[in-house]
């Protein structure tokens, strides 16, 4: 897994750069979502997580959850439109995971693409050319990640 900064950016997901969201496709077509490692160091322990009702759809560019922490509120914006398929039922009790594995443990919600939507779905980066997009974002904006 590529390191900058101390941040991890997995090669095999596909990257929102922008809004320093990660996501993982399944097998079955839906998508797992998460907060990036620079995120989520950005943001601090993160307090709680308020994630959309599962047969929710999303908009595109539309949050998914608020996430909350000592020192931000935020959404958590969807790269492509969906419908909400599952909710890590984890968070409930304990957001802090989403700082502790924000690839793993700490994913925060999946969604099923609308048909229309490939497009977006389908222009996502990954690989070593989102890494390595993401790399300059850092850089650009000085971004260090800390373990929490």
């Amino acid at each position: 897994m590529p390191i900058f900064n101390e941040c991890n950016i997995p090669e095999d997901l596909y990257y929102d750069i922008e809004n320093q969201v990660w996501g993982r496709k399944n097998s079955d077509g839906t998508f797992t979502f998460g907060m990036t490692d620079p995120a989520q160091s950005l943001a601090g322990k993160i307090l709680y997580a308020d994630v959309k009702p599962v047969g929710k759809i999303i908009k595109k560019g539309k949050s998914a959850a608020t996430i909350e922490s000592g020192k931000y509120v935020g959404p958590f914006p969807m790269p492509f439109a969906g419908e909400v398929v599952e909710v890590n039922k984890e968070l409930e009790n304990d957001s802090h995971i989403i700082n502790l594995d924000p690839y793993g443990k700490g994913w925060i919600v999946k969604l099923k693409p609308l048909p229309e939507s490939m497009s977006d779905v389908n222009s996502l980066p990954t690989g070593e050319s989102a890494v390595n997009a993401y790399i300059k974002k850092l850089e650009k904006e000085d971004i260090i990640c800390k373990k929490r």
